[in-house]
């Protein structure tokens, strides 16, 4: 099912100037064998051959299609039952129309066509001109054209021929090669910058097999050191969900992987695979649990309590219709999944997935997903400040806080590529109708809480960046469908230019010496962060706002100048970050009209004037008096005051 959507991907790539890699694990050799074994020697220049498993299936149905004539009885309370009907000397009493329904199967199952196994349909389709076979195959059927037709022919293999068809794939005599666990081992498929053949390879795992070490270890063979460029490896999938359960497994040892060698899941993987395709992880697991309280509540859409344990085996609820505290594990949930039609299969994975992404979501906003070592990335970073903020007594290491500023270039989206970047998510053109921006309102993954009920969420797009809501939330805000498509890619292009071309702020970051002081961080987001400054100089460490560097100085014992405006205002407005004031009022960001602001928090009345006198504003909003500092050209001046009336805690 898989091959004709690769055999197009492979011929979209070898027009793109690229090699293609396939790596599978069944070669149909034993079939090949067989059915080889039946044919006389003299007939197999021109073969009529069926390499499928038809008359496996044959055999099945005509030996275990259900014929037999059953009668209804009743046993001594009345309930009714069924017993096998024989003749009086005991031969078996078959039902006609059973009879005609399998004969009927059978002879339309032998009239379909014969569909070569995934490696011959590569071969007898590009030509072994253009095919670098490397399997343990000592014969193969290939396609030739002679006498004005194609036919097919037996083709023996010698013992070298791997190698020179690895020989042939380096050197660019063919640009298209297939392996198996055979041709897995001991050699090197990447583009080597000592060989001829430097092309990007197009890695397909189309058959990634029981064992996730080899596959691990086939997908190393297109990745290695001294390389011109790296692969890009491409998972093969069908639209049956239950396939999934397949390639979570090598999701899951890759990240085991990477967590091993390098203290990052995501080195052990390359990007090959989500957070949520791992459907043994910790959030998936989480995500099961919300499942079976959703189920159990009735808000899911793609079937009932009832109709799952049915159709599973599976029991979520005990005698008096409560939900179970112990419910089945996660393997055991996904291998009964296996079973179900393929229909009810896809609409529970559906859910299913949503969930897992929505925790991995939640997650990454709170800052708990385990991310191992993040890299930061921008135009420019360059180091402002550092300060000793703990010298260990014994060792004497030191450790650091240094203020960075980060330069960021803006690559904002345009319309026909939002559009297009998330075409499945259903898009729909917006207009705030108060701002006037546009947007684009996607589907989101949806969150369950407490009750077990289901909260469907849109995500709003923007040329940079976007924001995640609830549906009531969305239809509470300004926002607006937009029917005109043409009106609407004008206000986006104007949005995206106004845009600036880089944005700039600060980051914090603890380095050096950490774990005396770990306690004493703050408890969000901790994240190992590593990056390389305009310099070059290389850091690693614990990222934390700006506004939270003065806390950490008090904890440690340091006595802190007062804060900077600047450094206040940027963590405020550019990083959503607070700022703690002396007498428990913080400076925080809040929206207002479709605006950020900094709003003064408990200000409280006797310092109204004073503040309003400063060049503060103040609003009277849902009834209470808020006050807030203006965004222009006095805010540095206006921040001061604030501060030294009420320093940072």
């Amino acid at each position: 099912m898989k091959c004709p959507t690769l055999i197009r991907a492979i011929e979209h790539d070898l027009a793109c100037g690229h090699a293609a890699i396939v790596q599978l694990v069944s070669t149909g050799e034993a079939l090949m064998d067989r059915r080889l074994a039946e044919i006389p020697p003299g007939e197999q220049h021109d073969l009529q051959l069926d390499l499928t498993p038809r008359e496996i299936v044959m055999e099945y149905l005509a030996n275990s299609f259900p014929t037999q004539l059953h009668e209804i009885r009743e046993d001594e309370s009345g309930n009714p039952f069924s017993v096998p009907l024989f003749t009086e000397d005991g031969a078996v009493v078959h039902c006609r129309e059973s009879l005609a329904a399998r004969d009927r199967l059978i002879e339309q199952l032998g009239a379909l066509p014969a569909v070569a196994g995934a490696l011959d349909q590569l071969v007898q389709h590009f030509g072994t001109e253009q095919v670098a076979e490397i399997t343990g195959r000592s014969r193969r059927v290939v396609r030739k054209h002679a006498f004005g037709r194609d036919r097919l022919c037996v083709e023996k293999r010698p013992a070298g021929a791997n190698l020179a068809e690895t020989r042939a794939f380096m050197e660019d005599r063919k640009r298209i090669l297939v392996f198996s666990n055979a041709g897995g081992v001991g050699r090197s498929y990447h583009a080597d910058l000592g060989c001829r053949n430097q092309r990007r390879r197009m890695h397909y795992l189309l058959e990634a097999g029981w064992r996730a070490d080899q596959a691990i270890q086939g997908l190393g063979r297109s990745h290695r050191t001294n390389q011109a460029a790296t692969p890009v490896f491409k998972p093969v999938t069908t639209d049956v969900k239950g396939e999934r359960r397949f390639t979570s497994t090598i999701a899951r040892r890759l990240d085991s992987l990477g967590a091993l060698t390098r203290g990052q899941r995501q080195t052990g993987g390359q990007g090959l695979f989500r957070p949520e395709d791992n459907l043994e992880s910790s959030y998936a697991r989480a995500a099961l649990r919300l499942f079976f309280r959703a189920l159990h509540a009735g808000s899911l859409a793609c079937c009932t309590l009832r109709t799952f344990c049915e159709a599973t085996g599976l029991t979520l609820t005990d005698k008096d219709g409560s939900l179970l505290d112990q419910l089945p594990p996660i393997h055991q949930f996904l291998n009964r999944i296996l079973a179900l039609p393929i229909a009810t299969q896809n609409a529970i994975f559906d859910e299913f997935e949503q969930m897992i992404a929505g925790r991995v979501e939640q997650e990454i906003a709170a800052g708990t997903y385990e991310a191992g070592i993040e890299t930061i990335r921008a135009e420019s970073l360059t180091v402002m400040d550092r300060q000793v903020i703990h010298t260990d007594p014994r060792s004497g290491a030191r450790t650091h806080a240094v203020r960075i500023r980060r330069v960021v270039r803006n690559q904002p989206l345009n319309a026909g590529d939002a559009l297009g970047l998330f075409a499945h998510l259903d898009p729909r053109p917006a207009i705030n109708a108060s701002s006037r921006h546009a947007g684009l309102v996607c589907r989101a993954t949806s969150i369950i809480d407490d009750d077990g009920a289901v909260i469907r969420r849109v995500r709003i797009v923007r040329p940079l960046g976007g924001q995640t809501m609830t549906v009531d939330e969305f239809e509470r805000s300004h926002w607006r469908l937009e029917a005109a498509e043409r009106g609407w890619r004008a206000v986006w292009a104007a949005d995206a230019e106004r845009l600036p071309a880089t944005t700039e702020d600060e980051l914090v970051l603890v380095t050096g010496l950490l774990l005396p002081i770990w306690t004493r961080l703050p408890d969000e987001r901790m994240l190992v962060y590593r990056l390389q400054t305009d310099d070059g100089e290389r850091m690693l460490g614990r990222q934390i706002r700006p506004d939270q560097l003065v806390p950490l100085l008090h904890a440690c014992g340091i006595d802190q100048a007062p804060a900077d405006p600047d450094t206040v205002w940027s963590a405020i407005m550019l990083q959503g970050g607070i700022v703690g004031l002396a007498g428990g009022r913080q400076l925080r960001r809040a929206t207002v009209a479709g605006a950020h602001r900094c709003e003064i928090v408990d200000a409280g009345p006797l310092h109204l004037d004073q503040l309003k006198a400063a060049g503060c504003f103040t609003e009277i909003i849902a009834w209470k008096t808020r006050v807030f500092v203006p965004d222009d050209a006095r805010r540095r001046e206006i921040l001061a005051h604030v501060l030294t009336l009420w320093p940072a805690a």
